[in-house]
């Protein structure tokens, strides 16, 4: 063999060396890189969980105990008073309403571009293998199956559409797999058509049938839009098939050298309000109270899951929930002496506290202190600032605008990054947090009509004042407005507020 024929093969030898190298430290350091798993509840008030409330008259012993084996932030909030914003801000670090308000109605298109960087696509680009499984509720391009000659009637901005008028063996973009998540299941939207699970970009299934008429909710409304169904959808069986899907699949990962990412936005409990037979009068709170203490037994099948396959030690888990508790709240607190958001004020939708200040629990074992609790200020919108940080990932400038990192906030009891936080639900109506203080840059932080007996019942009074102030540290219920009596504060807050809409926050 001549001396160039010794030599090339020696090249090829240490390439194919450096090569094994370059793949065992990958491997290695993908190994490193903690599992990130994110528990989303839907229309949780912060005062339902009693690692929260210690009033509270629902038993969450899971998410109890995951308070007590991480870390409870007593000050987080979601972007929005509502469904489809929360989840936009949460999976784009950026505020919602920088782009949009409302929710993804009834077969609406998605709100997320495709030049949108998300969570679940940085965590690809480092090597995580990553699923969504749960509420979607973020829209998908519908138009993709429907047949031409399909007959649309409208109401009340939703489309009404016959099973007929789509052809549900074609696959339809714009979904969770359209944004980053290698695997989706799920029913998209709970209380929407159509009624049927999810799989990927399709439909499992035909939903042949029209779902028109619903049974009667034991608490609150039934809220199902009219629309096509799988026949014999069983409302009652989404939830626990949710969570046993997530454990499946937990259970797949095991062995695998990747590290995952498993985003799990249950649709509960937002109506309808369908605990099943087991959680029935369980609680001391009503159906919805009961829904609640199922909601928490899906989290600890699903965390139970995490610890039998071996990914408990090395897995962030983070939840919290889109938004608080709906407004028949309010007749909770006459039936059954229990008030979702305390110790706030308000609820879904609103402005004040009660609509957006939710619960929010982080463990990372070894990172976090066990039992520990801060009121650093926290929004959603900073899960992707933060963990970008921790899988070492550069987020590019024009994206997660409003996203900080919460990293040593949360690892070793640092102040918040952030000191201010813009809350929204309606196009007009805002609010400013800066600080302890809290402006409504609205004549009324609720959008909600608000039963009178409760407002006498805890004191609150109507004023002709064209906004709201409050002193949050010293007045977490807001009942004393100071709008009137801080007009320099007001101002200085107004400005904020309208740098912060022009410009957007700087991380």
């Amino acid at each position: 063999m001549s001396l160039f024929a010794t030599w090339g093969t020696s090249v090829k030898h240490l390439i194919i060396a450096a090569v094994v190298f370059l793949s065992f430290t990958g491997a290695l350091r993908a190994a490193e890189l903690p599992n990130v798993v994110i528990l989303y509840a839907d229309d949780m008030g912060f005062g339902d969980l009693g690692a929260n409330n210690p009033d509270s008259k629902i038993p969450t012993p899971n998410l109890d105990r995951l308070a007590r084996e991480g870390l409870r932030l007593t000050d987080g909030h979601s972007s929005s008073g509502i469904c489809t914003p929360s989840r936009y801000a949460l999976l784009t670090g950026r505020y919602h309403w920088r782009k949009f308000h409302g929710i993804v109605q009834a077969f609406g298109p998605p709100v997320l571009d495709k030049e949108e960087l998300t969570l679940p696509e940085i965590l690809k680009e480092k090597g995580y293998k990553t699923a969504c499984i749960g509420k979607w509720h973020l829209g998908w391009n519908w138009e993709d199956i429907l047949r031409p000659d399909a007959d649309i009637k409208a109401n009340r901005g939703n489309r009404v559409i016959q099973p007929e008028a789509f052809d549900w063996s074609q696959p339809i973009s714009g979904g969770p797999t359209s944004h980053g998540f290698d695997e989706y299941f799920g029913d998209d939207v709970p209380n929407f058509p159509p009624y049927a699970w999810f799989k990927n970009d399709r439909v499992v299934g035909e939903p042949s049938v029209m779902l028109t008429e619903t049974p009667k909710t034991p608490e609150g409304s039934w809220s199902a839009r009219p629309g096509p169904a799988v026949k014999d959808w069983d409302f009652w069986a989404v939830v626990p098939a949710l969570a046993d899907k997530a454990v499946d699949w937990i259970a797949s990962q095991k062995g695998k050298p990747e590290p995952f990412f498993l985003y799990v936005p249950f649709n509960s409990p937002h109506s309808p309000i369908v605990p099943t037979e087991e959680f029935v009068g369980s609680s001391q709170a009503g159906p919805f109270g009961d829904f609640v203490h199922m909601t928490d037994a899906m989290a600890g099948k699903i965390l139970a899951a995490l610890k039998e396959n071996g990914f408990e030690d090395n897995t962030l888990v983070i939840f919290t929930a889109d938004n608080g508790a709906e407004n028949y709240a309010y007749e909770r607190v006459k039936n059954f002496g229990h008030w979702s958001s305390a110790p706030f004020r308000g609820v879904k939708r609103d402005l004040y506290e009660g609509g957006h200040h939710v619960p929010f629990i982080v463990k990372w074992p070894g990172k976090i202190k066990l039992g520990s609790t801060s009121d650093a200020l926290t929004s959603q919108v900073d899960l992707m600032g933060t963990i970008a940080a921790i899988v070492d990932y550069q987020l590019p400038k024009d994206t997660a605008h409003d996203s900080y990192n919460q990293l040593a906030a949360w690892t070793s009891n640092e102040a918040s990054p952030r000191n201010t936080i813009v809350h929204n639900t309606a196009a007009k109506a805002y609010a400013i947090r800066d600080g302890k203080w809290l402006l409504v840059d609205a004549k009324s932080g609720s959008q909600n009509r608000i039963p009178e007996w409760f407002d006498q019942q805890r004191g609150y009074q109507k004023d002709n004042l064209p906004g709201e102030l409050y002193n949050l540290e010293s007045d977490p219920a807001q009942k004393k407005n100071l709008y009137e009596s801080k007009p320099e504060l007001v101002q200085q807050l107004k400005q904020k507020l309208k740098t912060i809409q022009a410009n957007g926050q700087v991380r």
